[in-house]
């Protein structure tokens, strides 16, 4: 496949691991957003884990898209010819060090940041920190060998060296990606993370003004990624473990990624959440307060609103999850739930629409529960769905996530008349209850139960499925409560301020 290439653009979307390869609600709003400002030029840089991961683009580039390039920060992330023996650069790997000892706690954040500042400058080509000196040289041995004496509580020193060189590697790809880019006026990072770092390094070495728009808190996100991972390693035996506390290795990677989201804070402005919550987490993790805003998802009203008059007279006993069959959805609590649904309701179905190759092997778990709990013939996997084929025919929406932002599947059934089920994770107690005493007067459109609770889910699916009035009632608040907060137009209007106020302060406006 070719992608195109250009010269210049006007801003730089600055992907990893979403659109155009991933599916989901965060690469459905960077398309929407794409399309909405035809008369910018952009340009997008995705940030993969490895080539391999990835199939066909999931969405076409829409043409005001001028450039691709695509990176991938675990391929190749050790040379195949042999390393030739080097010293490395010691005053480089004393300002590390100097960086890690800012990073104790107790120590202030600033004077961090300015020493994270100032590694990651070095890290850029021509810089006195390379990729080779830290794959290769003594220096680089050195320092890992004594932070591993000084720090590390795991037994194994070759995880500690592989952890240390996965997790650093990426960053001088990154570098190396910051000084190729082709000249923007506004970079745009929809996450902190590794992208974040590339915006706040392109930012720190161009003076180009970074807007960071966050759905979920990556930190947040990676944490509970990294709490479930099995890959981590954990090599004390029993005596050596305290039940309470982190394995190391796992405290290494939230560190890690809490420092990638403090620079990314540091250079972002305006930093952007979804709603008020996670901007309160936003500062939390070191977002300077007046740098936040609030900028909720919206959906087009035209798309959705005619799929009402398709709708049968009594809502259709379907429950569907639309989604990414992966664990941070919790489709197994669904399916869980389906068991008590058509225990109760023998006619009801649950549809779990959504691409299942993201975790294969937690997809297989979700049909061999399918299978032990007897429920073959009333859960369905559906895979990849168009939204609009699916509203007409279903009852309600079911989230059964454990982490969400504002989900743009609920605002879709809403504006097509489709009430929801959801845990109470993000915004989701807002979209279904309302922010505000207004807001909230319009009346519930859904239910909320707690994470992981099948029975409380299954409950509240039946007493809305069941009771046609109670549906109608929910029906009614959803569509009102989309109609009145969560347009696409409102949310377009907030983004054309973002995007002036940043090309105002770009370095050829001055």
């Amino acid at each position: 496949m070719t992608f195109p290439t250009a010269d210049r653009a006007d801003i730089a979307l600055l992907l990893e691991g979403t659109f155009p390869y991933v599916s989901g609600g965060v690469s459905s709003w960077v398309n929407q957003i794409i399309r909405a400002f035809p008369e910018y030029r952009f340009a997008i840089v995705f940030l993969g884990s490895r080539r391999e991961d990835y199939g066909d683009p999931k969405y076409p580039l829409p043409d005001n898209v001028v450039h691709f390039e695509a990176h991938y920060l675990y391929d190749d992330l050790t040379s195949r010819a042999e390393p030739a023996s080097r010293p490395g650069d010691d005053a480089a790997y004393a300002l590390i060090e100097q960086m890690h000892e800012h990073f104790a706690p107790g120590q202030p954040v600033a004077s961090a940041l300015q020493e994270f500042r100032a590694v990651a400058r070095q890290m850029l080509p021509g810089g006195r920190l390379t990729a080779d000196d830290f794959l290769y040289s003594e220096a680089s041995w050195d320092m890992i060998c004594d932070h591993y004496r000084r720090f590390c509580t795991d037994p194994s020193f070759v995880d500690y060296f592989w952890t240390v060189r996965i997790m650093h590697t990426p960053l001088w790809k990154l570098a190396r990606v910051a000084k190729e880019l082709l000249p923007v006026r506004v970079l745009h990072s929809v996450s902190t993370g590794y992208a974040g770092f590339l915006g706040a390094l392109l930012h720190q070495t161009r003076d180009v003004p970074l807007v960071l728009s966050e759905h979920g808190i990556y930190t947040k996100e990676r944490k509970i990624d990294l709490f479930k991972s099995e890959w981590i390693r954990d090599n004390r035996n029993v005596f050596q473990r305290d039940p309470t506390e982190l394995s190391y290795f796992r405290q290494m990677w939230i560190g890690f990624f809490e420092w990638l989201g403090r620079f990314c804070y540091d250079a972002a402005d305006p930093i952007i959440a979804l709603y008020e919550a996670n901007r309160l987490r936003q500062v939390a993790d070191g977002a300077p307060d007046g740098r936040t805003q609030n900028i909720p998802n919206g959906i087009a009203l035209a798309r959705f609103a005619p799929l009402r008059a398709l709708r049968p007279a009594e809502p259709p006993p379907v429950l569907c999850l639309i989604g990414r069959v992966v664990p941070i959805k919790d489709v197994k609590t669904f399916i869980r739930a389906m068991r008590r649904v058509v225990n109760r309701m023998p006619t009801a179905e649950g549809w779990i629409a959504g691409p299942e190759d993201e975790d294969k092997a937690y997809a297989a778990e979700c049909h061999a529960l399918v299978r032990s709990l007897g429920l073959e013939n009333h859960v369905r996997f559906l895979g990849f769905q168009k939204v609009e084929d699916l509203m007409p025919k279903i009852g309600l929406t079911i989230l059964s996530s454990i982490s969400e932002a504002l989900p743009l599947v609920i605002l879709e059934g809403y504006a097509a008349g489709v009430p929801t089920v959801s845990t109470d994770v993000g915004s989701c107690r807002q979209l279904v209850e309302g922010l505000d005493e207004a807001d909230r007067a319009i009346g519930p459109s859904g239910a909320i139960v707690n994470i992981a609770d099948p029975q409380a889910l299954a409950d509240a699916a039946v007493a809305l499925l069941a009771d046609s009035e109670a549906w109608q009632a929910a029906s009614q608040a959803g569509i009102a409560r989309v109609e009145r907060y969560y347009t696409d137009r409102m949310m377009f209007d907030r983004y054309r301020q973002v995007y002036d106020g940043a090309f105002a302060r770009c370095p050829e406006a001055r």
